[in-house]
């Protein structure tokens, strides 16, 4: 990036994971704000709390982790999500409703930080509730067109907080679409694409949807990044799972991060592996990188 003042920007859900060890600092934004500040660009996440003990005690947090963010204090509770672990650590998740997170108000300090937006990552689920929902429209109303910026979609399904229409919608805003192999399930039945397999579907989105590129992760079985006319496949490294937790928007920063520095597709796709198969190896979604990864 040319400009120590282009941000990139993680916008929607901050809040506490609260896991069987105790709870953690969680929400895709916060998780990707702070890896894409690790790679040494000019981060922030974009949130809001509650004034009570939990929301002061996040904002300490990202002080200590050296989280740029833009936090609202709003009249609801500060988001919490209870999550376990199933037997493979992978996590199941109880995200509690009607919370700070679910109505961040758009500002004219907003307005300032979309105009020296370069990307924007954002989320269906800091979108089930209309004021955040508007707030995150706003925003990347916002953007200028000549920063030539990288729209982020990741569409993270949780529990149903989501419609066709805000999905659509999205798909339609961003320019880069981040989707895993059951999600890509989930869309197609929702969008009643045909029984084709999963690249053929990302393929039809790809061009539906006028994308610069499209992201499926699949698990064990790896990830693709697919461009028009050209698709890059990496492994998924085989590591010691600690749990999965943020391991998705590790991948999602690691990768926006190396293309923002002029790195190639394939490039900036390794080092997304690396990143999240690292952070499967850490508990919580907030480990410190290794200086290999982030260089």
């Amino acid at each position: 990036m040319k400009e120590q003042n282009d941000l990139v920007i993680g916008m929607g859900e901050a809040l506490w994971d609260v896991l069987p060890e105790g709870k953690k600092i969680g929400g895709a934004p916060a998780n990707f704000a702070y890896h894409v500040k690790q790679f040494g660009l000019n981060s922030c996440a974009i949130s809001a709390i509650g004034e009570d003990a939990l929301g002061t005690e996040l904002v300490e947090n990202f002080d200590d982790k050296g989280v740029c963010y833009h936090i609202d204090t709003v009249p609801y509770p500060t988001g919490t999500v209870q999550v376990e672990l199933d037997a493979n650590g992978v996590p199941v998740y109880d995200i509690k409703e009607n919370v700070a997170w679910d109505n961040i108000p758009y500002t004219a300090a907003l307005q300032e930080m979309a105009e020296r937006t370069k990307a924007v990552c954002f989320g269906s689920l800091a979108q089930r509730n209309v004021v955040s929902r508007e707030t995150i429209n706003r925003f990347l109303d916002a953007i200028p067109a000549e920063n030539d910026p990288l729209i982020v979609f990741d569409i993270n399904l949780r529990q149903g907080f989501y419609t066709k229409e805000i999905l659509e919608n999205s798909m339609k805003r961003c320019n880069i679409l981040k989707i895993n192999d059951e999600e890509l399930v989930t869309i197609s039945r929702l969008f009643g694409y045909p029984g084709i397999d999963l690249q053929d579907k990302c393929w039809i989105l790809l061009g539906k949807y006028n994308l610069k590129m499209l992201i499926l992760t699949c698990g064990v079985n790896g990830s693709y990044v697919f461009t028009p006319g050209r698709v890059s496949f990496q492994p998924t490294p085989r590591v010691e799972v600690a749990d999965t937790v943020g391991a998705g928007d590790s991948f999602t920063a690691a990768f926006i991060a190396n293309i923002l520095k002029g790195r190639s597709v394939a490039s900036a796709h390794h080092k997304a592996v690396a990143t999240s198969a690292f952070v499967c190896t850490q508990q919580g979604a907030m480990p410190e990188l290794p200086a290999n990864l982030t260089a």
